[in-house]
């Protein structure tokens, strides 16, 4: 996908106060601090890997005020936009990073996180980088190591080859699915479901989303 860059995007997220910058930290000044010198409270902590324009996180902190959220994407031009609607909410429970999802291992420490969300990832086709798709092995094994020992992983799809290789990875170390839907919004949209920008388009076009719930 092309990604069209926004002139002074940078600079902006730069200057949010609500973007922790991580260029040039050291990721120790993050791990365990995120609830006492972040959010100011002992609230559980939700992240999503690769937000996009952060629909889907802003509605959730919205909804969830209970729950401290931190959205994670590594494009400004992308991350711009997320930033211009967490900008029209008054909300004290959600938090940006704008770096890439390899690193996430260096700034939470083990058993911080709660639940992980990935929402239309990147599917990575070629089978050389299947390393990258973020629900490969590779990955599960980052989020094995920051989540919480009940801790959830929550994925939608369109693409199907994509979901019938995550649910594989799953497989091969261990992790359960307690949840798996072919066609989430088989007869209308799910109930308790909030629809990223993505799956909107694809649902109106009548495109079957897939999702899972997994743990280990």
């Amino acid at each position: 996908m092309r990604l069209r860059n926004i002139k002074g995007a940078d600079e902006r997220i730069l200057a949010d106060p609500y973007t922790i910058q991580t260029d040039g930290t050291d990721g120790a000044d993050f791990k365990g601090r995120w609830n006492r010198e972040y959010f100011h409270n002992d609230h559980p902590i939700h992240i999503e890997i690769g937000m996009g324009k952060g629909q889907f996180i802003t509605t959730l902190a919205q909804q969830n005020p209970n729950i401290n959220y931190i959205g994670i994407e590594k494009y400004s031009s992308v991350l711009i936009r997320a930033i211009d609607k967490r900008e029209e909410l008054a909300l004290d429970n959600l938090l940006f990073m704008r770096m890439d999802a390899e690193e996430i291992t260096d700034y939470f420490e083990p058993g911080e996180v709660g639940r992980i969300y990935l929402n239309f990832s990147d599917p990575w086709p070629k089978d050389r980088h299947a390393k990258r798709r973020l629900t490969s092995t590779t990955f599960l094994s980052r989020y094995d190591q920051i989540l919480q020992r009940d801790g959830v992983v929550e994925f939608k799809t369109d693409n199907r080859p994509l979901f019938d290789f995550s649910l594989e990875q799953l497989q091969e170390v261990g992790w359960h699915a307690d949840y798996v839907s072919y066609h989430l919004h088989e007869n209308g949209p799910a109930a308790d479901n909030i629809m990223t920008e993505y799956e909107q388009k694809f649902y109106a076009l009548g495109n079957p989303i897939c999702k899972f719930r997994a743990h280990r």
